[in-house]
């Protein structure tokens, strides 16, 4: 799979012990792939969904060409996050900035997952938003936002929680009195 030549780049994955795992197709590893009733495994036999993807992040047809999908164990500092997940924002790549913002979600230490979670969220709206799908947008926007917003004052790697929270819900009240096509792409919301 190929990602527009245009678009930014995603930060290597940084490379993960399988802890001993089997990859599917061997004994104890799941169905080989192309048996029916398969499902997509990762090589520590979790599922997958190895399905080619659309800017948006819907899925395409196994063997479609689909853009450059962010690694699963996507490891890279706050800092670097934030920056790749804007990049991502300010190409119309909202699902893309998602995904990089799930991973740092997963990776945080506990006092800072809700402020990470909250930011995936937000991108998720975004997600929603291009996707025509109003009322999706609006409540993860909102829900992203109140968990930013918890962090205003108080939020570490210098991130602005009061003024993204803000963002976010004056996007969703726009998009709540015009629809998703209210909402520009997603390209004008600010994280760093």
């Amino acid at each position: 799979m190929t990602g527009p030549p245009a678009g930014p780049s995603l930060p290597a994955a940084q490379p993960q012990d399988p802890g001993g795992a089997r990859p599917s197709g061997e004994p104890g590893g799941g169905r080989p792939s192309g048996t029916p009733g398969a499902r997509d495994r990762d090589p520590a036999g979790r599922p997958r969904n190895a399905r080619p993807r659309d800017a948006l992040g819907r899925p395409l047809p196994h063997g479609a060409a689909g853009e450059e999908r962010v690694p699963d164990d996507l490891a890279v500092p706050p800092a670097e996050a934030l920056s790749t997940a804007q990049r991502l924002l300010d190409s119309g790549r909202p699902f893309h900035a998602h995904e990089v913002l799930e991973a740092s979600w997963k990776a945080a230490p506990p006092a800072e997952r809700e402020l990470w979670r909250g930011l995936a969220q937000i991108a998720v709206g975004l997600t929603h938003a291009r996707r025509g799908n109003a009322q999706g947008a609006s409540a993860l926007l909102r829900r992203g936002g109140r968990r930013v917003g918890e962090y205003a004052g108080a939020a570490p790697h210098g991130i602005d929680a009061g003024g993204i929270a803000r963002q976010a819900s004056a996007l969703a009240d726009r998009i709540d009195g015009g629809g998703s096509a209210s909402a520009d792409d997603g390209t004008g919301f600010r994280l760093i």
